[in-house]
């Protein structure tokens, strides 16, 4: 075999992410694949999806939802007269270069599509909306904190050991701090100002591109994390968020997090959670609990 023919079948056994053959929870009202690219520039300490944060993970994993482009849409060109829907996570698929060329083969074979993003590559983001080849039909954009404190989503937490009893001190005050991790060699408190202020900036541009599609095309997710989504938190999201938003908050699972310290983190209470909801419906009526 010659080396172009060598890399040819290289590139189509190589195992690219994980499909979900079916899902009917991933696309609002669209019966869907789901297929999640691994690897991710975040290190949300909550996070489920260690395997996909950690691609080597994944690689070590014997898994059967583990297959290449060309399986997906071998998957996809059976299963056209079923499904409607093509659903792109990660991770954070846009870190990979192949996003544009999955969007745009899954438009040509008839099927709606469905990107998942962290919102910190708006540039990546505005290029595959603004072409019609490769824009998806829905968007759903994570919004994890106040993007003031995104920084942070970049190193390991870590939660002081004291119990917390007081609902609205837990509401009110993060009580989380940054230690170092193999990802990164400093601390949070030796990162030049301006960096963090880029970072809160990328985060703010995403959410000014999603709000200016059609409101029927994007929604807003955010994961209630005691000491990471508080009340101001909540507040500084809704206040850059349009009034007829979709605005879904998630009750946080300490299982299987990314950071272990996070699996001995109680969730808010149902209460907690319905005050958080509360103050979200001010400013975005269109908010719920999922």
């Amino acid at each position: 075999m010659n080396g172009s023919g060598e890399k040819q079948e290289s590139r189509k056994q190589k195992k690219d992410g994980i499909l979900i053959k079916t899902t009917l929870v991933d696309f609002p009202s669209v019966l869907s694949s789901a297929f999640f690219l691994p690897g991710c520039n975040l290190r949300c300490p909550y996070c489920q999806n260690r395997e996909l944060v950690l691609p080597l993970l994944l690689q070590e994993q014997e898994n059967e939802n583990l297959v290449s482009i060309e399986d997906l849409f071998t998957h996809l060109e059976r299963r056209k007269n079923v499904l409607s829907g093509l659903v792109i996570s990660g991770g954070e698929p846009l870190l990979n270069s192949r996003t544009k060329e999955i969007l745009s083969r899954a438009k040509k074979l008839g099927y709606k599509t469905k990107l998942d993003t962290n919102g910190t590559f708006p540039e990546k983001l505005e290029e595959i909306l603004e072409n019609p080849e490769t824009r998806p039909d829905y968007v759903a954009l994570d919004v994890k904190t106040s993007p003031e404190k995104y920084f942070e989503m970049l190193i390991e937490y870590s939660r002081n050991s004291e119990p917390q009893n007081d609902s609205q001190d837990r509401m009110k005050t993060s009580q989380t701090k940054a230690v170092n991790t193999q990802e990164t060699a400093i601390a949070q408190n030796s990162v030049p100002e301006k960096l963090k202020t880029a970072l809160a900036e990328k985060i703010k541009k995403s959410i000014k591109i999603i709000s200016d599609l059609p409101p029927k095309s994007y929604e807003i997710r955010t994961v209630l994390v005691p000491g990471i989504t508080t009340k101001d938190d909540i507040e500084n999201i809704s206040s850059l968020l349009n009034k007829d938003a979709s605005w879904y908050l998630a009750h946080f699972s300490n299982i299987s997090c990314l950071s272990k310290t996070f699996e001995n983190l109680q969730p808010y209470s149902r209460e907690e959670e319905q005050t958080l909801l509360d103050t979200a419906r001010k400013k975005v009526k269109n908010t719920f609990l999922r």
